[in-house]
């Protein structure tokens, strides 16, 4: 299979336009094939294509289409919708719908669009302070990276710069460029990287900033993995030790360079091997308990500081597991320690907030009653219950402090997914263009946060609608000034008792 060259659409019009320059240039094409790392005869088509494109620009005039709003929809929504290419949209065009647009025509469009975009990512923030997760996708072959803020209960972008270096100076600058434009967040949630931190610290030192407890979960069961294989590999090695001891009871020499013929040394380290996998299996049960949302013990619920002793007991425990587990295990061990140990501080960033809500709760209900309301909210999707069933099996008095709870609850950030979402949606446009411009990138983020949902319990709303945007229109070309004005869509009424108490 043929390897794309990983130039932009930039790049290989600048050098096409040289080939065209120097057509006559006895070994110019060698030269530049030599510089650039492309072939000639992928040269020779580029040139190709390019004089194409001059001859349809000067010669076919006659059928070329004017760019009237209809044109220019179709353009963008090829351009997003689809992830075309340029070249792609103007076969669409045509085959479609007879339109014969050329290719400058097309960027001349897109490049107006992106104006736009940037216009409205400027002048457009929510009003109230947000949950923001933050983290990077670099282009391709890692040069350099998008850097995005997204809300992590709308799912809005409301800030996407690159492709910039990875370091704390320019998280730092997006961070302060995401404030001039008007975001405020009362809570951020990364993977924890070197240069996300130190910017937070830079621009936030006194906010919460915690970390995503995928990736942490996601490092315990490589890790977990790893020592499953090597117990595997061990169990897999008795029928030859075996094999081996037989030979020696026999009177013969073992085979194999360090032959193993000792049945009850490797029977016991097997054994060992198979008591570090099950002890590591435990602590992450431990773990994955001590970071959900709500833990309830016979105490009741578990505070802040309980819960940070508990953490600290599981990184104790992993550090005892790992002196005293086989030599096989020990760097694989010593690796998910450290990743804990450095993680452990902003895991539990998101109970304190939790924590004032239980206070003022508890009076209401009491010690008991938050337990218990507790206990049925963990258990709701056994109990085959939704948030309104749940309320309605609890005493009167109790209801309108338990959605409160369950609010809070529900919308508790321990996780970045909500930028990973963003990121899946950059992938395919990445792989199209190679590189996306600032003005790409704020295009695609007014098209996401128009997006309507389809499904689910936020069907009929856009991102902008949950961040409070309620008079943001559904459809993101009529933002951008594209087609007819429309009347604003008016988003599902949240509960009311629910925004009234937290409040």
């Amino acid at each position: 299979m043929g390897q794309t060259h990983p130039s932009t659409p930039a790049q290989r019009a600048q050098w096409a336009n040289q080939m065209l320059a120097h057509d006559h240039d006895y070994g110019f094409v060698t030269q530049l094939s030599a510089t650039i790392g492309v072939s000639r005869p992928t040269l020779y088509a580029w040139k190709a294509r390019a004089q194409q494109a001059l001859a349809q620009a000067f010669t076919d005039t006659a059928t070329t289409t004017a760019v009237t709003p209809a044109v220019a929809t179709h353009i963008l929504a090829l351009l997003v919708e689809s992830h075309s290419s340029y070249a792609s949209i103007q076969v669409c065009l045509r085959r479609l719908t007879g339109q014969q647009v050329s290719i400058g025509t097309i960027a001349a469009v897109v490049a107006e669009a992106q104006q736009r975009a940037l216009r409205w990512m400027a002048t457009h923030a929510p009003a109230q302070a947000r949950s923001v997760a933050l983290d990077e996708i670099y282009a391709n072959n890692r040069q350099g990276a998008y850097l995005n803020v997204v809300d992590t209960h709308s799912w809005a972008v409301w800030a996407a710069e690159g492709p910039l270096p990875v370091d704390a100076e320019r998280w730092t600058l997006v961070l302060w460029l995401a404030q001039d434009r008007g975001l405020r967040w009362h809570t951020t949630v990364s993977d924890g990287g070197d240069a996300l931190r130190s910017a937070c610290q830079i621009v936030d030192p006194d906010g919460a900033h915690g970390r995503d407890h995928w990736h942490v979960f996601h490092t315990w069961s490589q890790v977990q993995h790893r020592v499953a294989r090597q117990v595997r590999t061990l169990q897999e090695r008795t029928p030859t030790v075996e094999r081996q001891a037989a030979r020696v009871a026999a009177g013969q020499k073992p085979r194999g360079g360090k032959p193993k013929t000792d049945v009850v040394a490797h029977q016991a380290e097997v054994a060992h091997m198979e008591r570090t996998l099950a002890e590591l299996r435990a602590l992450g049960h431990m773990l994955h308990d001590g970071l959900a949302v709500v833990v309830v013990d016979h105490l009741g619920l578990q505070d802040a500081a309980r819960r940070a002793q508990d953490l600290t007991a599981v990184r104790d425990l992993l550090a005892e597991l790992q002196t005293t587990s086989p030599h096989v295990a020990h760097a694989e061990l010593k690796r998910l320690h450290t990743h804990l140990r450095l993680a452990a501080p902003a895991l539990l960033t998101f109970v304190p907030p939790l924590d004032a809500v239980h206070a003022r709760i508890e009076p209401v209900v009491g010690t008991a009653g938050l337990a218990l309301i507790a206990w049925a909210w963990q258990r709701r999707q056994t109990l085959g219950w939704d948030t309104d069933q749940l309320v309605a099996g609890l005493p009167e008095a109790w209801r309108a402090a338990a959605r409160v709870l369950i609010h809070a609850w529900e919308t508790a950030t321990r996780a970045s997914s909500a930028v990973e979402n963003w990121h899946s949606i950059l992938r395919p446009h990445l792989a199209v263009h190679r590189t996306l411009s600032a003005g790409m990138l704020a295009l695609l983020a007014v098209w996401h946060n128009h997006r309507v949902f389809t499904r689910g319990v936020h069907k009929g709303t856009s991102p902008l609608h949950l961040s409070g945007l309620g008079d943001a229109p559904t459809d993101w070309l009529i933002a951008l000034g594209y087609g007819p004005a429309a009347a604003p869509a008016t988003p599902p009424a949240a509960h009311p008792p629910v925004l009234a108490l937290a409040a």
